[in-house]
């Protein structure tokens, strides 16, 4: 099929499903978490408000998380139509961990998903309550896991080479635990917090330039505009401690990210130019001296590695990985810029009259899906040629399949994908577009199931 060989044609498959996936889970992540806290608050202030916005985003995190499960489902599979070799090589060790996953998070959010969706009525609200912060809880032990999985394939630890060649668990902890998991947990689910914080936020932004008096716009846009202003600080400072990390256990990764062909004291800071693999060389760099070597060295001095360090057919795409790298470092810093102009605006009592911060926040909605997107490509990427790092080659790693069939599954992959999806993503948007408002109904059958509930323990307390 157009000169493309069967293996590329599996990694582009692969990587055009967990494009589709990641989006889903890195919003459910997070909006699961700010589900938990809006109800929180409501138990404990006992303002409407807190409800009916957690009502709005509830239907809203119903179809991101189906859609999120749908997705995962396909890459797995393809885990043995695609990659059999890997499995076979690797399931010894990724295939429990995976087992973990589905036991202790997706079981838990399933679990309590339900009375989480349909129990308000019929449970008290202590009890919804415990099964929304249940959701959020599995969604993070999801993350845990899977990110173990792929941070083990990115720095293997903790195995050992059976007589028919596949990794066995030799140190469990040191599997699950291995040196890059840390780091790349804490990068992704403040990666997460921060993307459902700008969609939160846009949402908010765009009702406010309809109405700045709806109140539940005010809510949303307030508290995403504290996690915009909190967290992009931290997680600049979690990517720094990654990129540091990367740069000990994969030092071919961070030249290919800085653009360094050479080996270089006081290397400089490429902030663009065109990495050409052929040239070994950063065409027309626009760079900062010794800027790189004070980032990753934190030293002005400091030696880095260059790719002529590694041999060349070792070498990541360069000029793949150096612009995605650079997209969602530079979308980083306009929600750090973003998070600054709202404390300012807070500061000055005019968060919810500065329209063209309202604006901006409206437009950087999809920024933190882009940023995620370019996070996962530059890891992912970067780790070639290897499945396992060091060990386990993409080329050896495939199935003995031939271009036409994987050609045809790829293809189909594609017409459902957007069809499925599409439509999926259409519908939340269109929920997103509804003007947030009172639903005195709900509140008054809530507000009367909590009286009961305190009614019922007065009598319990009369009775002892």
């Amino acid at each position: 099929m157009f000169d493309i060989s069967a293996l590329d044609l599996a990694r582009i498959q692969f990587a055009f499903t967990v494009s589709f996936h990641i989006i889903f889970p890195a919003f459910s992540i997070g909006l699961a978490s700010y589900l938990a806290v809006l109800e929180g608050l409501w138990l404990w202030k006992k303002e409407d408000r807190y409800m009916e916005v957690f009502n709005y985003w509830k239907t809203i995190f119903a179809v991101g998380f189906g859609m999120g499960v749908v997705s995962g489902v396909v890459m797995a599979y393809q885990f043995g139509t695609n990659w059999s070799v890997f499995s076979d090589k690797a399931g010894p060790v990724i295939g429990p961990l995976m087992g973990y996953e589905v036991l202790s998070a997706f079981f838990l959010e399933a679990g309590f998903l339900g009375i989480m969706l349909f129990g308000q009525k019929r449970v008290g609200p202590k009890l919804h309550f415990t099964a929304t912060f249940m959701v959020a809880v599995g969604t993070l032990f999801s993350a845990f896991w899977i990110l173990s999985v792929n941070s083990w394939m990115q720095t293997p630890a903790g195995h050992a080479m059976n007589a028919q060649g596949q990794f066995i668990p030799d140190d469990w902890i040191a599997v699950i635990f291995n040196p890059s998991f840390p780091y790349r947990l804490v990068h992704m689910v403040l990666a997460a917090y921060l993307t459902t914080a700008f969609v939160v936020g846009a949402v908010g932004a765009y009702h406010l330039l309809k109405n700045k008096a709806n109140a539940h716009a005010r809510l949303m846009f307030s508290m995403a505009m504290w996690m915009a202003a909190l967290v992009t600080p931290l997680q600049i400072l979690a990517g720094d401690q990654h990129g540091l990390n990367t740069l000990e256990h994969q030092p071919a990764k961070i030249a290919a990210i800085e653009g360094h062909y050479e080996n270089v004291t006081g290397a400089p800071l490429i902030l663009f130019g065109i990495p050409d693999n052929e040239k070994a060389e950063v065409l027309y760099p626009i760079s900062v001296p010794k800027l790189g070597s004070l980032i990753l060295t934190h030293s002005w001095d400091g030696e880095l590695q260059g790719l002529e360090s590694f041999p060349k057919e070792d070498w990541p795409n360069t000029f793949l990985i150096f612009w995605t790298f650079r997209i969602m470092v530079g979308i980083g810093f306009i929600m750090l810029a973003i998070g600054f102009w709202s404390l300012l605006r807070r500061y000055q009592g005019r968060l919810y009259e500065d329209r063209w911060l309202a604006r901006a926040v409206t437009l950087a909605g999809p920024s933190g899906f882009i940023a995620v997107l370019c996070g996962w490509v530059t890891t992912e990427a970067g780790r070639q040629p290897w499945t396992i790092y060091g060990l386990l080659r993409t080329s050896e790693s495939a199935s003995p399949l031939v271009a036409a069939e994987v050609g045809t599954t790829l293809l189909a992959f594609i017409v459902v994908y957007f069809t499925l999806f599409g439509v999926g993503v259409y519908y939340m948007l269109r929920l997103m577009a509804k003007t947030p408002e009172k639903t005195p109904e709900k509140m008054e059958t809530l507000k009367r199931a909590v009286g009961m509930v305190g009614a019922s323990s007065n009598i319990d307390e009369s009775r002892t």
